[in-house]
């Protein structure tokens, strides 16, 4: 009886395909990562071994630098135009004017750090301009008859009861930063009746043997 031989076929694999799809893969992230925002001043802020996530929208932050500058950023990256609305607001509230172009540049400004008298000034400058370098002194807030800050939460605050979703309300100072400056910034909170804010800090460990930590440890097992 004859023997059949089977055909012999190549090991060859055409890698092609595969190179194809890995670099559609590599695409689809390129375009789909969202970087992080470049900070508008740098801060050296405390540690805490709080898990909770810095907000990207729906939120207000209060950064008080090294030099006790103190600057106004919103986080609201899914609707642009409540950053149109908080600025009409506050300058509303003190009476100054701004043209359509100063209000929609407000939306690329990292963060607001001049008295109101300036606020034009910087709106007119180029994004890449309104930086830590470019001679903003901070908001004034030790003047406690003239604390500008106020007028940038009680506007933010309005705006947001206005649309009916909440407001988170974030603060981050450096660790240098001196105590009237921050005691400033809380007193701004107050004459809003805010009580309630929140402190950002650089995520550490539990200390070991704490109630967090002895909570962590268990949480592996509990999943199992």
């Amino acid at each position: 009886m004859p023997s059949v031989k089977l055909p012999r076929k190549s090991t060859d694999t055409d890698m092609t395909p595969f190179v194809d799809i890995a670099f559609l893969i590599l695409s689809f992230f390129i375009m789909a990562t969202k970087f992080k925002p470049q900070e508008p001043v740098e801060t050296k802020i405390p540690n805490s071994v709080s898990s909770e996530e810095l907000p990207e929208n729906d939120a207000i932050m209060v950064l008080v630098d090294s030099t006790n500058r103190v600057f106004f950023s919103v986080l609201s990256e899914k609707d642009r135009s409540v950053s149109d609305k908080i600025v009409t607001k506050a300058t509303e509230l003190r009476q100054i004017k701004l043209t359509p172009e100063e209000i929609q540049n407000f939306r690329k400004t990292p963060a607001v750090g001049v008295p109101f008298s300036r606020l034009s000034a910087l709106l007119d400058m180029d994004p890449a301009e309104q930086n830590a370098g470019a001679g903003q002194p901070g908001i004034p807030v030790l003047d406690s008859t003239d604390n500008q800050l106020a007028t940038w939460i009680r506007a933010s605050k309005e705006v947001y009861a206005e649309l009916g979703r909440p407001l988170k309300y974030l603060v981050k100072g450096d660790g240098a930063s001196k105590y009237p400056t921050i005691d400033a910034v809380i007193s701004a909170f107050k004459k809003n009746d805010q009580l309630k804010f929140n402190l950002v800090t650089s995520l550490e460990k539990a200390p070991t043997g704490s109630a967090l930590d002895q909570l962590n440890n268990r949480m592996p097992a509990a999943k199992e």
